[in-house]
Order: C-alpha cells, then structure tokens, then sequence
C-alpha cells in the first residue's frame, strides 16, 4: 500500500543519508574504486531478487546512487524502506 508523504518521512528518519525525492527514496554510496561499487551492486542483487524489489541503479565510477519506488503502487511503500535499511547493511560488509 503507498504511504502518504507524511508516513514516508516518519519512515526515512529511520534511514541515514537516504533523501526524499517527490515518490521514491534515494542515496548515493562511495566506495574505494569502481571494483568495489560494483562489487557493492552485486551483494544487493540476492536479496533484491528474493523480495522482488529493485533498486533504480546508477553507477558513477566510484559512486552509487540508489533509488528506491515501488512503481506498481505508484510511489512509496515499507518495502523501499526495507530495502533501502538492507542496502546500507550491505554497504558496510
């Protein structure tokens, strides 16, 4: 179910650094090199693919930028939140 603006912005200060952007979530990650962001892109993949809820990604060399919506519902749900609390986990590892 979509959340109101209201329900999506009490979700994100459960988040760090991640950014309201009008219907979607988003952050950017930095890593050592473009070995690393990819290799970062690559632990998101099993879990993405289990929820089957998926990140719009953009790599930048060392930068990765995530943004989350569930477009199916037509902007923001808990899964983006949930996935996006899994992506910073998967960052630190």
């Amino acid at each position: 179910m979509k959340l109101s603006h209201a329900e999506a912005a009490q979700h994100l200060k459960n988040l760090h650094g991640w950014t309201l952007d009008g219907d979607a979530i988003r952050k950017q990650f930095a890593f050592a090199d473009f070995v690393a962001a990819v290799a970062f892109v690559n632990r998101l993949m099993p879990e993405a693919e289990a929820s089957d809820h998926h990140p719009d990604i953009l790599i930048n060399y060392r930068r990765v930028t995530l943004t989350y919506s569930t477009h199916s519902e037509g902007g923001l749900t808990v899964k983006d939140f949930d996935a996006a609390a899994m992506a910073d986990r998967t960052a630190k590892l």
